[in-house]
């Protein structure tokens, strides 16, 4: 297998690599998957899994290239890796927070963790904007409501940012 680009994370699943990948081209824009392996009969007794099931999913998320590896129960995901979500406008951190939390848990500052245990962080452009400004007092204001909120909400957000 060539890979599409120099450097694609790896997710691994205990068995659910199929699945998840499914579900994350399901709500993501300008996504696919691309191809799928299945084990045969080596390498399927380490990873306990059967000849013919699913080994390792290739697909694009918002057109960034994935690998999903049904590699057996060993390894759990945690908050070490995350992945960005980067969002113009509430109604798109409305979408992804909802249809990433479906199933999963809520976390602070904009923070999820899917069904799948993976992390993700549902971010607006303005919130990055305004932890990049200049003036540390609007910064500050910014992100002590920020560190009070799950969701992001950009008005709330704005509003301690602006000091009103």
């Amino acid at each position: 297998m060539k890979f599409a680009q120099k450097i694609t994370p790896n997710l691994w699943f205990d068995n659910q690599a199929e699945e998840a990948a499914q579900y994350y081209v399901s709500l993501f824009e300008n996504s696919k998957v691309l191809t799928t392996a299945r084990y045969g009969d080596s390498g399927s007794e380490v990873s306990g899994q059967t000849a013919g099931s699913v080994m390792l999913v290739e697909f694009q998320l918002a057109g960034q290239n994935f690998l999903a590896l049904n590699g057996g129960p060993q390894f759990r995901f945690n908050e070490a890796v995350s992945f960005a979500v980067d969002c113009s406008s509430q109604e798109e951190v409305d979408y992804y927070w909802d249809a990433l939390s479906a199933g999963g848990e809520e976390q602070p500052c904009g923070w999820v963790k899917d069904r799948y245990g993976v992390s993700w962080q549902v971010v607006p452009s303005a919130v990055v904007e305004m932890l990049k400004d200049p003036d540390n007092e609007k910064r500050e204001r910014a992100m002590g409501a920020l560190f009070q909120m799950k969701k992001i909400d950009i008005e709330t957000l704005r509003r301690a940012y602006e000091g009103s």
